[in-house]
């Protein structure tokens, strides 16, 4: 099980099947297994044992409401990206990549080896660190999608290296959360990134939903003003580093916990050697304060702004452009969000190396335009500013129904 992913939200959907790879052709199945595995052959050596009967062609069926058309042209669409080589890796850029985030670890070192730990020289030390962290964010969520190597054993390996034993994370906790938000993103019971824990409430329907029904967990017409404080500042140091832990624990993730902990005994046995214990501690948590601000804003401005509802049983396309858009392409703006500016292609065509996104943007709109879903991109400051502004409106129509409903 450990060269694939088996996502739950498909699996579901797969059980009414007659054959998997029979099923998958007369729906979105074969594009969502596409999308995630591969080796599709792989995919249906797992899935065969899944097979319990036969569903009658009089049977209802949540495809028939697709546009037939739209679905073959974004397979075709998928081949010929496959053909033009967009889908094969350049191995230079990843290894730059990575080469780029331990020499932001090795100045930071000589940095307090040089010019020790005062006050100026540990900012900037903890600014390179926190670089350094979120770029291994994006490198392991490379690894994580199987977009670098042909055998997916290595990509799962340098996985567990880089989320676990460079970042002090868990590569089977991001598997079982990422790929949900993969298959279903922005679907209310089925993507964990907008379970909100009644912190927010987001989107046109959640807000009215909580006014009808009274819940105030929190002033939600207040929520784009205290997202600044309880959002990016404690999303990753706070929320993540306890459900990492727990998820670990709870689910027997044994060699992902060693992985983590080769992180901390690293971390420690560095800095302890310019800092007390305590001022390490505290350096860490500057560290994850600063990067879960970087990793918020970045992660959030594709996906809150766009549509979040419950299922609707869309096409492949049509789901993933309702819920992502994409930020203007441009040096800064690929490296800084590791890519995630090409949010539509990679939702689309998630084991593509992010290198060749912008080879696949230009059809993927075309495909757009000739069926006319929406393709959105935006600036990055538009971005970020569409973030506040949704959380605004979605509290707006929250206290409406609270108070009128």
């Amino acid at each position: 099980m450990n060269t694939f992913t088996v996502h739950l939200t498909h699996v579901e959907e797969l059980l009414y099947t007659s054959h998997c790879c029979k099923a998958m052709s007369a729906s979105h199945n074969l594009d969502a297994f596409h999308a995630f595995h591969p080796n599709i052959q792989l995919v249906r050596k797992y899935m065969k044992p899944l097979l319990i009967g036969e569903l009658e062609a009089s049977e209802p069926s949540q495809d028939r409401q697709k546009n037939g058309a739209l679905v073959e042209d974004f397979r075709a669409l998928r081949e010929r990206l496959e053909a033009e080589g967009c889908f094969k890796t350049q191995p230079l850029f990843f290894i730059l990549h990575l080469g780029h985030i331990l020499l932001l670890e090795a100045i930071a070192l000589m940095l307090l080896w040089y010019f020790g730990t005062g006050w100026i020289n540990t900012a900037i030390v903890s600014v390179i660190l926190a670089t350094a962290q979120s770029q291994a964010g994006w490198l392991q969520h490379d690894f994580g999608h199987l977009s670098v190597f042909k055998n997916s054993r290595w990509d799962h390996l340098l996985h567990k290296f880089v989320i676990g034993h460079l970042k002090g994370a868990s590569a089977g906790w991001w598997n079982h959360r990422h790929f949900q938000h993969h298959a279903k993103p922005n679907i209310f019971k089925k993507d964990p990134d907008v379970n909100m824990l009644n912190a927010f409430v987001v989107g046109n329907v959640q807000p009215v939903e909580y006014g009808v029904k009274k819940i105030k967990t929190l002033p939600y017409n207040h929520q784009h003003k205290y997202f600044f404080f309880i959002g990016p500042p404690l999303l990753i140091p706070v929320y993540f580093q306890f459900q990492i832990i727990q998820n670990m624990i709870t689910h027997g993730l044994w060699v992902d916990l060693m992985w983590c902990i080769s992180y901390y005994v690293r971390y420690f046995l560095c800095y302890t050697q310019f800092y007390s214990v305590l001022w390490a501690v505290l350096l860490f948590n500057i560290v994850r304060f600063m990067e879960s601000h970087w990793f918020v804003w970045v992660t959030q401005m594709s996906h809150i702004p766009m549509d979040i509802d419950y299922e609707k049983h869309q096409d492949w396309l049509n789901m993933q452009l309702d819920a992502t858009c994409n930020i203007e392409q441009s040096f800064f703006n690929d490296w800084f969000s590791g890519h995630l500016n090409f949010q539509i292609e990679h939702h689309l065509f998630p084991t593509m190396p992010r290198h060749n996104y912008w080879r696949a943007a230009p059809r993927v709109r075309a495909l757009c335009d000739k069926y006319g879903v929406k393709y959105q991109e935006k600036g990055l400051y538009e971005a970020f500013v569409d973030i506040v502004r949704s959380l605004e409106k979605s509290g707006e129509l929250w206290l409406d129904a609270y108070l009128n409903k």
